[in-house]
């Protein structure tokens, strides 16, 4: 009795053994897995890049949009996983520039330069967080250049004071989100009607009636040399430019009341966007061009665009995610970000 009681015994620890044996093995497997690629790219990010932003290898940093791009993308990481490592290198790198008095390194407010207001939506997020009056004054300052930032005769924000009367689709993405988070946070509910009607103005003097797509800029005066003297249009249709006001609606929208009465129409400037951009997707990789619908002489100088392609999966795949888009777009999206993986990644 007493073997039979020891070998019973002897085979409990051993599958006692066996099966912390498999979880450690589990365990072992799983952090050996590689991390997400948003994750990845990241990390890359914030080794290249451990202070603060350089546009120029070796120069110095600059309050530059480039930087709020990377951050805004790190902050959904931060979000959606809840490493603090996140969060922190976005206060890092934006405490860099934002003094305790609130004032801003290398932010000229009066250069009236709508790329220089994207950065914003960071300092907005670090005031949510921490509270810090310091953030509060910053944001308060970049805010007030769209109080005095020079417009076209409809209402339209210049891109730059140096480029006068120019409207650029990209400018849409660099001041509308933010714009609308601060309108949202602050209740100036009728900042919301000047958002849409800059939206809808500029995809009516941009849109080519045939193809649905857009032209990169326009401009007012009709005097640049680019400028269609018909029109105001610039030549070609820049893939990377509607990926800048794709991403820019499903962004300014996450703000938008959902009463209001424009609501509806940046949606269906969305759907019309994507319905364009979709007849020009690349069957094979799932890529777009640089010059998307580009086929004259030269044409295999044309190229497939990664930011581009990246902005358009992002504003088709939130756009579905957020019910403004029908589900079978997201088709579209995946294909796109298999296209990214295979085309772009190492």
């Amino acid at each position: 009795n007493r073997t039979g009681e020891e070998n019973k015994k002897q085979k409990e620890a051993m599958k006692q053994l066996v099966t912390i044996w498999a979880f450690s093995a589990l365990c072992l497997s799983l952090t050996a897995q590689p991390k997400p690629y948003s994750q990845q790219l990241a990390q890359t990010a914030m080794r290249t890049w451990p202070d603060s932003f350089s546009v120029k290898p070796g120069g110095p940093a600059r309050w530059s949009y480039d930087q709020g791009v990377i951050l805004k993308g790190i902050e959904g990481i931060w979000k959606l996983y809840g490493d603090a490592s996140y969060f922190n290198y976005i206060q890092h790198s934006m405490d860099y520039y934002v003094r305790d008095d609130g004032s801003i390194r290398d932010y000229k407010r009066d250069e009236f330069n709508i790329d220089h207001t994207n950065n914003g939506k960071l300092v907005m997020l670090l005031y949510n967080i921490t509270g810090k009056e310091k953030y509060k004054k910053a944001i308060d300052h970049i805010r007030t250049q769209f109080n005095d930032h020079p417009r076209t005769k409809e209402g339209g924000f210049w891109h730059k004071k140096i480029y006068p009367w120019q409207v650029w689709l990209d400018g849409l993405y660099m001041g509308q989100p933010f714009y609308a988070e601060y309108a949202k946070w602050a209740r100036q509910d009728t900042v919301f009607d000047d958002i849409a009607r800059q939206f809808i103005n500029i995809e009516r003097h941009t849109r080519d009636a045939k193809t649905g797509l857009l032209y990169h800029g326009w401009d007012e005066s009709k005097e640049q040399a680019w400028a269609n003297k018909e029109t105001g249009c610039s030549p070609n249709f820049w893939a990377r430019a509607m990926g800048w006001y794709g991403v820019a609606m499903v962004d300014a929208l996450d703000y938008f009341p959902v009463n209001h009465p424009k609501r509806k129409d940046l949606i269906a400037i969305l759907n019309r966007l994507v319905n364009a951009v979709e007849k020009h997707q690349d069957k094979t990789t799932g890529l777009w061009y640089d010059i998307i619908n580009y086929d004259g002489p030269g044409k295999e100088k044309n190229y497939f665009e990664a930011s581009a392609s990246s902005q358009f999966v992002y504003a088709i795949a939130k756009g579905v995610r957020k019910g403004y888009l029908p589900a079978a777009k997201i088709t579209i999206a995946k294909k796109g970000y298999d296209g990214l993986l295979k085309q772009f990644f190492k």
